[in-house]
Formats: C-alpha cells, structure tokens, sequence
C-alpha cells in the first residue's frame, strides 16, 4: 500500500502545512504496513530529498517548468498521474487555498471520496478514521471512506511536522504526459498583496473586533502582533466595515485557523467567529463584556477595556522577552 502526499511550495522552500502532511502520512503509514511517496509539481523546488526526515520514503518529481505557477487543470492530471504510476490510493493533501482547489477535483478524476478539513487521523481494523469538524464546529464527526480511492485535506497547524531526522530520501523523476490541453486553466502570475503572515498558516494570530472601535486603533493590534512575531487577524464584522482587508478575516466566512495562540482582542464570539478559531491549542481573550461567549472558548480571558489592557499586556511581553 502506498500513501502519496502533494507537496506545495512557494519560492522554491517546500511550505510547513505540507511537511505536517508528510508527517502526518508517515504516522498513518506505519499502522497500515504502507510506504509514503511525496509528490511536487514543478521544476523551482529546493532540496526536496530533505521530505525523507519527515518520513517520506520518496520523492516523485513532475520538473515540468509550467508547474512552477499553479495550474488547477494541470495539476489535478499530473497529480493524478503520479498516483497511478505509484499505485496509491490514498492520497494527502493540506488543507491550505491550493489543497482546497484541488482536492475535490482530484477525488473526482480518481472516482474517489474526499474527507476536507482533517483534524484527526487514526487506524482501526486497517481502515483509516479521519476526524472533521461539522456544523460550524460545534461538533466533531467521525468518517471512513467506502471508495478505493481515498482523499484526504489537513487542516494546517493541527498536526505537527516536528523537527527534521536528517534523513533523506532518494528522488525520482517523472514525466506526467501533460499537453497544453492540460492547462486549461493557466496562471500567468502571481502578485504578493502584502508581507504580512498568512493567518491561515501563522503560528500565532493576534486578531480584533468591532471592539477595537475603528481602524485608527489597529496600531495596538500590529504592535503586540509584532512582538510576538503573529500575524493579524479580524473578525468579519471589522471586514465588512472596511477597517481591514478580507484577507484577515477568520471565521466561517473567512479562513480557518488552528495556531499556538490565538489572542481575541474585543471579539465577542460569535458562533461564526468560533468556527474559524476553535481549534487552536491556546485561546486568550480580551474583552470588557464578562459575559462575551469568547470566554467560553478561551483558555485565559482578561476581563477589561482593551486600550487599556493591550498597552499593557504588549510593554509587559517587551520585558518579559528583553526586546
């Protein structure tokens, strides 16, 4: 049994959700008796032996330099390919922007089944069982696949890559046949909208709501985000306001993120809200409200106006880190 992982990358470094993927297969593969085969499109891609220290047992390379920009036609058929050539039916992708795109396109051309938004795997009588959030995360399912061909989504930051063994694995090249007919659909380029860290992928998310009153306010949100090195999320009420871009929007509407810490500074908690974030290990919450539904999801709440509190808690995590 094989279990092929698709490997994304940007500027040629191999992206963190996806070596949680490969982790996460190699975990699964050792319960299944099954080997575990990286799959990366594209010809700008660095080191991609390096996969075999978090458990890849091999690369396959598609170097087709048209790959380098992500073409949602071309790579379902080279993905596809792959997973033909190495005979696996079970396939793992993350579940970032790319992996959404193409996971449900990729169970339809492998006349499979897709389980999105993994947050839980385990073996039992040699199936997998595969843990989702449902109805806006207010509750937890449990799926098996019944199809031969099985995928997979994981949402980013849940499983942990851990640190790299070392090892290597070797790296096989392959040619998926791919036309111009495969690129049906062609990016001609990408433009970076700004710096900041994705906070569907950041470790740790500072984010505000309408709580924070306006966007002349938001420096107090930046600079206990830049403390912490955090990216900056807001709630959806703040987007439709206009005070920051969609972008940030974390929520049912917006992204979906599971970081270390996740710090709600004047969000209330709505259940919309709470399904973007539930799931991060460590919730803090500033808000003046007692009552806000946040702080029946937090791990720590700070009860109190948070232009008050933020100043604070920003000079006093200053000192704590010497800076």
């Amino acid at each position: 049994m094989n279990i092929l992982v698709f490997v994304e990358h940007r500027d040629g470094a191999i992206k963190k959700a996806s070596l949680e993927a490969v982790k996460a297969a190699a975990g699964i593969a050792s319960g299944m008796n099954a080997t575990v085969t990286a799959a990366v499109l594209g010809a700008a891609v660095g080191a991609p032996e390096s996969l075999g220290g978090y458990g890849a047992n091999k690369v396959v390379q598609v170097a087709d330099a048209r790959l380098d920009l992500y073409s949602s036609t071309a790579a379902t058929a080279a993905l596809a390919a792959v997973a033909a050539r190495e005979a696996a039916d079970i396939v793992f992708l993350s579940a970032t922007a790319m992996g959404k795109d193409l996971a449900p396109r990729l169970a339809v051309r492998l006349d499979g089944a897709l389980v999105p938004d993994v947050t839980a795997l385990q073996v039992e009588n040699g199936a997998i069982l595969a843990t989702r959030p449902v109805y806006a995360g207010k509750a937890l399912e449990k799926v098996q696949i019944m199809t031969a061909a099985q995928v997979y989504s994981l949402r980013p930051n849940v499983f942990s890559a851990g640190a790299a063994s070392g090892d290597v694995c070797p790296v096989e090249q392959f040619d998926a046949g791919l036309t111009d007919a495969s690129f049906a659909v062609k990016s001609t380029g990408t433009t970076i909208a700004s710096g900041k860290l994705d906070v569907a992928e950041a470790a740790m998310i500072v984010s505000g709501g309408r709580g924070m009153q306006g966007p002349e306010h938001w420096p107090l949100i930046e600079n206990l985000a830049s403390v912490l090195h955090a990216a900056t999320g807001a709630s959806r009420a703040v987007v439709d306001a206009g005070w920051r871009p969609h972008a940030e929007q974390v929520g049912q509407t917006g992204k979906t993120v599971s970081p270390t810490l996740y710090v709600a500074c004047g969000i209330s908690g709505a259940v919309q809200h709470l399904a973007g974030m539930s799931s991060s290990k460590v919730i803090v919450a500033i808000n003046k409200d007692k009552d806000a539904p946040i702080f029946q999801t937090a791990d720590y709440g700070i009860v109190g106006d948070v232009f008050e509190v933020l100043p604070a808690f920003t000079d006093a995590l200053k000192q704590h880190m010497g800076s």
